[in-house]
This record gives C-alpha cells, sequence and structure tokens, in this order.
C-alpha cells in the first residue's frame, strides 16, 4: 500500500511541475547548456543565471548595499533623536 502511495505522490508531483512550467524551464536551460561551445565552469550559476536568479556577485553588493543603508537609517535616527 506504501508503495501505491508513493507512487501517486511522484505522479501528483511531476503534474505539478508540468502545469507549472518547471519542467519546460529546466528543459531549456539543459539544451542551453548542452549547446555552449564551451562548458561554464560553475554549471550552477550559470543555470542560475540563466533562470534569473542573482549570482554570487550580485548578492554580495546587495547585502553590502543593505549595510551601508542600515548604517545611513542609523546616523539618520540619531540625528532626529539629537533635535
Amino acid at each position: 500500500m506504501s508503495y501505491r502511495s508513493s507512487e501517486a505522490k511522484k505522479e501528483e508531483f511531476r503534474k505539478y511541475l508540468e502545469s507549472n512550467q518547471v519542467v519546460d524551464a529546466l528543459t531549456r536551460v539543459l539544451v542551453n547548456l548542452y549547446e555552449e561551445p564551451e562548458k561554464p565552469d560553475q554549471p550552477v550559476e550559470y543555470i542560475k543565471k540563466v533562470l534569473g536568479g542573482a549570482s554570487a556577485a550580485d548578492y554580495e553588493a546587495l547585502q553590502q548595499e543593505n549595510a551601508r543603508l542600515r548604517a545611513e537609517v542609523e546616523t539618520l535616527k540619531k540625528k532626529l533623536g539629537d533635535q
């Protein structure tokens, strides 16, 4: 009985991925990677980039900007508190 339930869950998940175009997106990315004349050194980063995710450099830049903006907010709060 557990086997049937497991297979049903797998089928339900497969249908979910197909209905939300996840399978199509992954297929496109993998085909693009296959057709690349020079394979990237970091295929996971390539896949993230093609899917529209932030790269490690983007993430680092956002963290730095966030820290700078938090410091600026604290400075402005102190200025307002002094008035």
